[in-house]
């Protein structure tokens, strides 16, 4: 018999058939044990055997006993369960959310104001729940979603992108994101508490990318506003936006979620004026059918937790410190 087989294939239920024939001594007594005949347990042995390319049983007076390779292919057949019994568990585990894969794509100030702490709460409660990050724009991130790359994304409403019917997705709404006023701190309207925009019309204006969403708020708050803004800058980057505000270059809108750290010295930040502020609506989406996924739902839950809590102290957040350096317009 050949010492290996090309095809290196293993039978579980033959290998516990091997591993009873050890414990009971006899063929017979592994029949009776396992309700089978002593033919059908010579036949389980003798194509594993030859499924593996090596003796299994070796003639003993009356009877066999167990080769050397037989004690050898049951120790690992020990681990092997061991392994078996793992993954049951772990199975379990996943129906009930406690373990999984995942892949998020987000907007960059989704990912610090409100992934994060969603990954923080998890690694908490559900530690065995690998995620992992990616910061994407849409479409792109939809487009990833769509093929199955991401398992979630987490993005603002925007022109042209999904709406909120859209049978391809189902939505968690998160929050309202809303832009407050940069201005330069010797700017004769700093001091006030609120800033008309109209009142910026004639300033020269800094502002998102030009493919950027969040431009797209900004100018439509400009126009309601009643005016065009006089675009002088545009960066991709909320603190390029915030310091060349400082170095009086501009003015700009800024959404909250990028003020989480501190501000470059020489910017004051205001409301705008009136009852209708500008702001984004930020959601997450998955593939429709998969928001009930035992690992999703757990994900889902936690960002809108995040989503409340940054909500909750949105007061504070109206005068915030400023965006960490290196934030990009997201």
């Amino acid at each position: 018999m050949e010492s290996f087989s090309g095809a290196f294939t293993i039978d579980i239920r033959r290998l516990r058939v091997l591993r009873e024939l050890r414990q009971r001594g006899t063929v017979a007594a592994t029949a009776r044990a396992l309700a089978l005949t002593p033919s059908a347990i010579s036949q389980q042995l003798s194509a594993l055997s030859r499924e593996l390319g090596v003796p299994l049983l070796a003639p003993q007076g009356r009877g066999v006993r167990l080769t050397p390779q037989a004690q050898i292919l049951l120790d690992h057949a020990a681990a092997v369960d061991a392994q078996l019994e793992r993954a049951r568990a772990d199975l379990a585990a996943f129906e009930e959310g406690a373990v999984g894969r995942l892949s998020v794509g987000a907007i960059g100030t989704a990912i610090s104001g409100l992934v994060a702490p969603a990954l923080e709460s998890l690694r908490q409660h559900r530690p065995r729940l690998s995620i992992s990050v990616e910061e994407l724009d849409p479409p792109e991130s939809f487009s990833l979603l769509d093929r199955g790359d991401l398992d979630a994304v987490v993005a603002v409403d925007y022109r042209g992108g999904p709406t909120r019917g859209d049978g391809r997705y189902s939505r968690r709404e998160l929050m309202d994101d809303y832009l407050v006023v940069a201005l330069p701190a010797r700017h004769p309207l700093a001091g006030r508490r609120r800033v008309d925009l109209l009142a910026l019309a004639g300033e020269r204006w800094i502002v998102g990318a030009a493919r950027g969403h969040c431009r797209e708020v900004g100018l439509a708050a400009c126009a309601a506003a009643g005016f065009t803004p006089d675009i002088a800058h545009r960066v991709d980057d909320w603190n390029a936006l915030l310091r060349l505000v400082a170095a009086g270059s501009g003015v700009g809108l800024v959404p909250l979620l990028a003020l989480a750290g501190r501000r470059p010295d020489g910017v004051v930040l205001r409301q705008p004026a009136g009852p209708q502020r500008p702001c984004r609506h930020l959601y997450a989406a998955v593939r429709a059918g998969a928001e009930r996924s035992p690992s999703l739902l757990p994900l889902l839950a936690a960002l809108q937790e995040a989503a409340r809590a940054r909500m909750e102290g949105s007061a504070a957040l109206s005068r915030p410190a400023g965006p960490p350096a290196g934030r990009r317009a997201g």
